[in-house]
């Protein structure tokens, strides 16, 4: 099988040395993803709008690895404050509501920067 490196520029690919996300066959495996952009974090101190900018930019690697949002069969949720489930979960039923993947939503003690307050992995498998 083929694999297939998709990049989004984010600022600490390179540094860190990990892709946004890998092809191989069928399956696409999503990194962890905050609401961190190459302009910056959008969305601080707001968990609603993160979770937004975190899907944003995981359709669009999803979509460079020739995939969508509906191919999603799974995702994993981390926040630092597990009271903000609410607005995570809006978003995220925004955004995956007619899709359903598994999901898991966890509380983490921290994520790498500590304006962001929520990261998310996903796995899409491709219709062949």
């Amino acid at each position: 099988m083929t694999r297939r490196n998709i990049s989004t520029d984010g600022p600490w690919e390179d540094r860190i040395g990990y892709s946004r996300a890998v092809r191989i066959g069928s399956t696409v495996y999503v990194s962890g993803t905050t609401a961190m952009t190459p302009s910056g974090l959008v969305g601080k101190g707001d968990p609603y709008a993160q979770t937004i900018q975190a899907a944003r930019t995981i359709e669009a690697a999803l979509k460079q690895a020739g995939a969508s949002l509906a191919d999603v069969v799974r995702t994993r949720i981390y926040l630092v404050n597990i009271d903000q489930w609410p607005e995570v979960g809006r978003a995220h039923g925004e955004i995956f509501g007619t899709i359903k993947p598994a999901a898991t939503m966890v509380e983490v003690k921290r994520l790498i920067d500590p304006d962001m307050l929520v990261e998310i992995e996903a796995e899409a498998i491709v219709p062949e």
